[in-house]
């Protein structure tokens, strides 16, 4: 595998992300992502969610990058750690709250130990689905990088992120510091 095209595995939550959402606007321009597709997008049960990401992450050697959205920053947080060790880095964006969701339920507790990769969670001030508080503190559980969006909403097509550009970034950051063997570069001032 080049280090111009890292292996991106993009985890979409609860209902699948539709074909304007970032996630999918991404796939159509990045060749090399792989996309999760899960059986029940719509009644989502642990096991079967972190199976199918577990057995893409395993199906290739290569490190990857995951990008994950809502629930599906909970289910790479529940990977197993032979799983976890295949991940690069991840960008969780918009994580769900599955103690507050009963048919997230399944997905509860949420893990609270550190992540073994780079990560970068963003939240909004105004998700309707994780208070700003509980994602800061999902942030700090995993040891992750912490991008508060003001009001922001869920950081999906109704809160008017269509391709998002700052995400993208974000992205385009974690495909650089894999490009350079995770090593961090400080910018000159």
């Amino acid at each position: 595998m080049s280090h111009s095209t890292p292996r991106i595995i993009i985890v979409p939550g609860w209902r699948n992300s539709g074909a304007e959402h970032w996630q999918s606007l991404w796939a159509q321009v990045l060749p090399q992502a792989e996309r999760v597709e899960q059986d029940d997008w719509l009644t989502p049960k642990r096991e079967d969610w972190v199976r199918t990401l577990e057995q893409l992450l395993l199906s290739q050697p290569e490190p990857a990058i995951v990008v994950a959205h809502s629930l599906g920053c909970i289910t790479t947080a529940h990977v197993s750690p032979q799983a976890a060790a295949r991940i690069q880095s991840a960008l969780l964006v918009a994580p769900a709250d599955p103690e507050r969701r009963a048919h997230l339920a399944d997905f509860a507790p949420v893990p609270s130990q550190p992540l073994p990769y780079r990560s970068v969670l963003v939240a909004s001030t105004s998700d309707p689905y994780c208070p700003i508080r509980l994602a800061g503190a999902y942030a700090r559980a995993w040891g992750s990088e912490f991008v508060r969006l003001p009001n922001a909403g869920h950081i999906n097509v109704e809160s008017g992120h269509g391709h998002w550009p700052l995400g993208w970034a974000l992205l385009q950051s974690l495909v650089q510091d894999m490009a350079w063997g995770g090593v961090k570069r400080v910018a000159a001032a």
